[in-house]
C-alpha cells in the first residue's frame, strides 16, 4: 500500500466519521425539540387545568360565603325572634 492510498483512505474515512457524526448530532438535536414540544404541551396542559381549578374553587368559595352570609343573617333574625319571646 503506497502512501497516497492510505491518505485517500484516512480522507475518505474522515469524512465518511464527520458525516456519521454530523448525522447523529442533528438526530439528537430533532429528538431534543420533539421532548422540548412535548413537555411545554404537557406544562401549557397542566396550567390550563390548574387555571380551571383555580377558578372553579373561586366560585366554590364565592356561594360559600354567599350562603353563610345568608345563614348569619337568619341565626340574627331567629335570635331576635327569641328574645322578643323571652
Amino acid at each position: 500500500m503506497t502512501w497516497p492510498n492510505v491518505i485517500l483512505i484516512l480522507g475518505l474515512l474522515t469524512l465518511a466519521l464527520s458525516a456519521w457524526a454530523g448525522t447523529v448530532s442533528y438526530r439528537h438535536e430533532r429528538l431534543k425539540l420533539g421532548v422540548d414540544a412535548a413537555r411545554t404541551e404537557e406544562v401549557r396542559r397542566l396550567v390550563d387545568r390548574y387555571e380551571q381549578l383555580a377558578s372553579t374553587t373561586l366560585d366554590a368559595q364565592s356561594r360559600t360565603a354567599a350562603d353563610v352570609a345568608e345563614l348569619r343573617a337568619r341565626a340574627t333574625a331567629i335570635e331576635q325572634i327569641l328574645r322578643t319571646v323571652e
